[in-house]
């Protein structure tokens, strides 16, 4: 075989009737999850942890099966069910082969399983990121009957823990609430955590978590598991603590109404179930996921990104041609890079002045806009601002043209009465058809309006009443064949415009996955814009999810100051949906300078190193810090919530820089005509002290409501 530089092919084959025994690795640079092949040709997982040794891993031998089978003698949770073509529902799989290829940094490994009696075979996948530490795993499943066999469970991953105890860490909410976190013990039996909403599927629930070992696990202490689904439908986790103190996880899309009739030869493909393992608390796990996201999740991940005005809370859906062009002068007198034209700019049989008509007529509204939106782009061109626009082209409002014109488009059930959510239904990505309209949604705005520069994809109700009439009597496969349409979609858009930026937005964060994160470079975390809440909402967002991918906007919603609201939207992608003109000379004056120092410091923030020294679940305040890889330089956040008069604020010991360099300790964004009372400021310490000693950002008496941001910049001495 031909070795090459870039490539190393390892091919094990097994020899028919001979039982093989032996060891599967997939390790990173300090992970690694071991396999042992019995001779009863089953693969069992025997270790999962830090790395050891090879020669380490020769005394293990109990283990579970990779991918546990329902309907022989499992009498457990099952990873996958399948009913064959003659009736009968059970499985039995063995192992057959194994190939491992190494690519640069990646190692992708596959187990071959087969059943020895039936022609049905699953592959499981692995992906392994070296630098990362982050290993990926999906399963494909397949056979050669004469007739369709039914799956009714196809798990993505199924990882076997062992300990003591086990804590899971998950995060759920609701609109204006998301991603709360909360931490429990789990005990004998099975605990889920699923969506079967269709679209919109984190509304409730958000398919991110951690499963801590023996105790619950804090910022920098613990043995865990930080896991996720790429997968923008329904999913579903399943914890399960045995009759022996094992703990088994199951990942993967959600069965729940979707039994899937595979075909002959045709191979079904999970979703990727991405994870990583750290035996040094959640900080590190999130820094692993957040280097692995923008390397390879993420498009354009480590490219900057634009600073945006948006004119939603200015104007909701009232506005017309000489209004929008006043606010491309706010935008130009703010010194944002793009200016972004919210919901109601379309419709003309049924215009678009609220949500109750519209949607589905994307033809810009002649009353609000007689020249087009060319005309805006050019003017927006001529301040020197770029024009992005908002679409929701998965859906459809009963008051359209398009609901007149193609009924049949249209998720609703036959005989039953019409199910809205904010006066709309959902568009069948199912059909063909449909992906071809809303697919020409993008390109004909693009192909008309080249100069379109950034996109907010919106998508504003769940699944209910939901019945495909072209899928006729597969009505199972809705819920699948859905994500795989808005995936066929996105594919062709990202083909034709591989770099335009554009925001995943569903009513909130109702949309926050690595799949999608594939097609979209940002999303929108809540429409609770609050600045308080929002410390909250993207506190729990920050544990999985990058700074650049969490857009945090500038707004009026809220009684905070002006400077504590943009302090909290610059810990993330920052942009801005407030009344320009209404702002006094020195609140102008600050935001001016405040979009200055972002572009200063948004390099540390979207790809440096996060460390979350002090949480807004553990104290009334929240202080979080960015550190770039070459540890010269930092941005630390600290925001003082509602105190009390009990509150007592000790010293903050900074984490991530280097013990043996100095550094100066500088607070930015400052209000103008004000200077800083931190005791440490302008001061050059060393990264040992910062780190041991600690800096003092609570002098005297602090008040509620206020934040401070500082830069932390290697000097020399």
């Amino acid at each position: 075989m031909k070795i090459r530089s870039c490539t190393i092919l390892l091919l094990l084959i097994s020899i028919a009737g001979k039982a093989q025994t032996g060891s599967i690795f997939i390790e990173t640079d300090n992970t690694a999850i071991v396999y042992k092949i019995g001779k009863d040709k089953k693969v069992n997982q025997v270790y999962i942890g830090n790395k050891l040794s090879r020669s380490d891993y020769t005394e293990l031998s109990a283990g579970r099966e990779i991918y546990l089978t329902a309907g022989m003698d499992n009498q457990l949770e099952p990873a996958i069910r399948a009913v064959h073509s003659d009736g009968n529902p059970s499985l039995d799989l063995q192992f057959d082969s194994y190939q491992q290829r190494k690519e640069g940094d990646i190692t992708h490994t596959q187990i071959r399983l087969k059943d020895p009696v039936y022609p049905f075979n699953v592959t499981v996948h692995f992906k392994a990121y070296t630098r990362e530490d982050v290993i990926k795993t999906w399963t494909e499943i397949s056979h050669k009957e004469k007739q369709p066999v039914m799956l009714t469970q196809y798990a993505s991953s199924l990882l076997h823990l062992n300990a003591g105890q086990y804590w899971l860490t998950q995060f759920h909410g609701d609109w204006a609430r998301e991603v709360q976190m909360i931490e429990e013990k789990l005990s004998n039996g099975i605990k889920n955590i699923e969506s079967k909403l269709g679209t919109r599927t984190n509304f409730y629930q958000t398919q991110t978590f951690f499963v801590s070992l023996e105790k619950p696990s804090s910022e920098n202490e613990g043995k865990l598991i930080a896991g996720t689904l790429g997968w923008t439908g329904n999913f579903k986790y399943t914890f399960e603590v045995d009759q022996k103190n094992g703990l088994r996880v199951i990942s993967g899309i959600n069965p729940f109404a979707s039994e899937y009739y595979l075909a002959p030869n045709e191979v079904f493909r999970t979703p990727e179930f991405i994870f990583t393992y750290s035996a040094k608390g959640k900080g590190l796990a999130s820094r692993n996921l957040h280097k692995w996201v923008r390397n390879n999740a993420l498009l354009d991940g480590n490219v900057p990104r634009m600073t945006l005005l948006n004119n939603w809370e200015a104007t909701h859906t009232s506005f017309n041609e000489q209004r929008l062009t006043e606010l491309f002068d706010e935008a130009h007198k703010l010194g944002v890079d793009l200016f972004l034209l919210d919901d109601g700019w379309f419709g003309n049989k049924y215009p678009r002045n609220d949500d109750k008509a519209g949607l589905g007529d994307w033809q810009p509204d002649r009353s609000k806009l007689p020249n087009g939106i060319g005309k805006l782009v050019k003017e927006a061109s001529a301040r020197g601002v770029k024009f992005g626009i908002w679409l929701e082209p998965e859906m459809v409002n009963p008051k359209s043209e398009l609901y007149e014109t193609h009924p049949d488009w249209i998720l609703k059930l036959p005989n039953r009465p019409e199910s809205y959510g904010r006066n709309q239904l959902v568009l069948d990505l199912t059909n063909p058809a449909v992906q071809n309209f809303v697919y020409s949604i993008v390109d004909d705005m693009m192909t008309e309006n080249p100069g379109i520069a950034f996109i907010k994809w919106d998508c504003n109700r769940s699944m209910t009443n939901a019945y495909s009439t072209y899928l006729k009597n597969r009505q199972s496969h809705l819920y699948i064949n859905y994500t795989k349409g808005l995936y066929s979609v996105m594919k062709r858009i990202r083909k034709k415009y591989p770099h335009l930026p554009i925001m995943l937005c569903a009513g909130g964060g109702g949309r926050t996955d690595y799949k999608a994160l594939e097609y979209f470079t940002e999303f929108w975390p809540s429409d609770n814009t609050d600045a308080l809440e929002r410390i909250f909402i993207q506190w729990g967002y920050s544990y999985f999810f990058p700074s650049n991918t969490i857009s945090a906007h500038v707004t009026s919603m809220g009684k905070q100051s002006l400077k504590f609201r943009t302090d909290v939207a610059m810990m993330g992608k920052m942009g801005y949906d407030i009344r320009i003109n209404n702002f006094t000379g020195q609140e102008l004056e600050f935001s001016k300078n405040a979009v200055k120092t972002y572009s200063e410091i948004s390099d540390v923030i979207w790809k440096g190193d996060l460390y979350r020294l002090i949480s807004p679940y553990d104290q009334n305040r929240a202080v979080l810090m960015y550190v770039n890889d070459a540890q010269s330089r930092a941005v630390l956040f600290n925001y003082h919530m509602n105190l009390r008069k009990k509150d007592n604020f000790s010293k903050v010991l900074l984490e991530g820089l280097n013990p043996s360099k100095s550094y100066r300790v500088r607070e930015i964004n400052l209000l103008p005509g004000t200077s800083s009372t931190l005791p440490d400021n302008n001061k050059i310490l060393s990264g040992a002290y910062l780190m041991e000693a600690g800096i003092n950002i609570a002098p005297g008496k602090p008040q509620s409501l206020t934040s401070n941001i500082i830069e932390i910049t290697e000097t020399p001495i």
